[in-house]
């Protein structure tokens, strides 16, 4: 006996009905048929009572399913262990998208491998690599229904305080919320996360939307903007490799201050003692930096972020 005949058989035995049945395990009816055949002639008898209509299991059939599925869950079990072991043993990758800890690796320590991914992307698709094991662990931006429906645990590593560029000099005087222009790009593929943030803090602060089509929310391009409009402008959680015109400084954003939150994300059934030391090492560093602590004037993040009730003096996880 094969463990995928054990794995076919148990299906008809639980679906009775092959169509169903072949639908689960993901073949085409007749080859499932002619699996359970092959099976039956191997076993010496029928494991099914069959007519038009109805499949139902035989005494024979019965027999066999308690031991078909004690088989394939030691089975599953071994495997499981397995893969978890060498999981252990090879190194964790870390994604990011536009800010790390300067002392990451220092601070997680030798006991754990970590090699920081070389793919810098937008937080939706590093939070999707996380999902599909591509990476194990990402610093990242998602929304509690984004870490939700792919099954990730999300930990509040940073809320970042974001500022406004204008023209004229830097000043701690701060802009109201109100008088920013909030930039949105049209490539989704690229900036799909910050619109999502930027939409929404401009529809709370009662700010105004200027659309661009050109990846100006960083860079040369966004300071072109920021002359081109003559307003204070919501300056993206994006590390500028662009050195910042002489003629345009920074302010903060009062009434309220937006919050980006950098969010540490794996996968929840992800139980390897790598990725706990990481989760504890870097939290733990983000509490002694205070680096998870809101300002003390009004402040602002989506309905959606999954760190609201964190910044509020709640509990850790999502």
């Amino acid at each position: 006996m094969e463990l995928r005949q054990l794995r076919y058989f148990v299906a008809v035995a639980e679906e009775l009905h092959f169509g169903r049945a072949a639908k689960r395990v993901h073949i085409s009816g007749p080859a499932l048929s002619q699996q359970i055949i092959a099976l039956e002639r191997e076993l010496g008898t029928d494991l099914f009572v069959r007519d038009r209509r109805t499949v139902r299991l035989n005494q024979a059939g019965r027999t066999l399913l308690a031991d078909a599925r004690r088989l394939l869950a030691l089975a599953d079990d071994a495997k499981h262990r397995v893969t978890r072991t060498a999981a252990e043993s090879t190194p964790l990758r870390l994604g990011y998208v536009s800010w790390l800890p300067d002392e990451l690796k220092a601070v997680v320590g030798p006991s754990v491998e970590l090699r920081i991914d070389e793919w810098v992307l937008p937080s939706h698709a590093q939070a999707d690599r996380v999902a599909e094991g591509t990476l194990d662990i990402a610093l990242t931006w998602v929304t509690a229904q984004q870490a939700r429906e792919r099954g990730l645990t999300a930990h509040l590593l940073r809320a970042e305080v974001l500022h406004a560029v204008l023209p004229g000099v830097s000043s701690p005087e701060p802009v109201a919320a109100q008088q920013l222009r909030v930039l949105i790009d049209a490539d989704e593929s690229a900036w799909s996360s910050w619109n999502r943030f930027a939409a929404e803090c401009a529809a709370y602060a009662k700010a105004r939307v200027v659309k661009i089509d050109d990846g100006g929310v960083t860079g040369d391009a966004f300071y072109a903007h920021v002359r081109r409009l003559g307003a204070p402008v919501l300056a993206s959680p994006k590390r500028h490799t662009a050195i910042t015109p002489p003629s345009l400084g920074q302010r903060p954003v009062a009434n309220p201050v937006p919050l980006w939150t950098w969010s540490l994300v794996h996968r929840g059934d992800d139980e390897r003692a790598g990725v706990r030391q990481v989760v504890e090492s870097l939290t733990a560093l983000a509490r002694s930096r205070d680096w998870r602590q809101p300002p003390g004037a009004p402040w602002w993040v989506p309905a959606d972020d999954p760190h609201r009730s964190v910044l509020a003096g709640g509990t850790d996880l999502l």
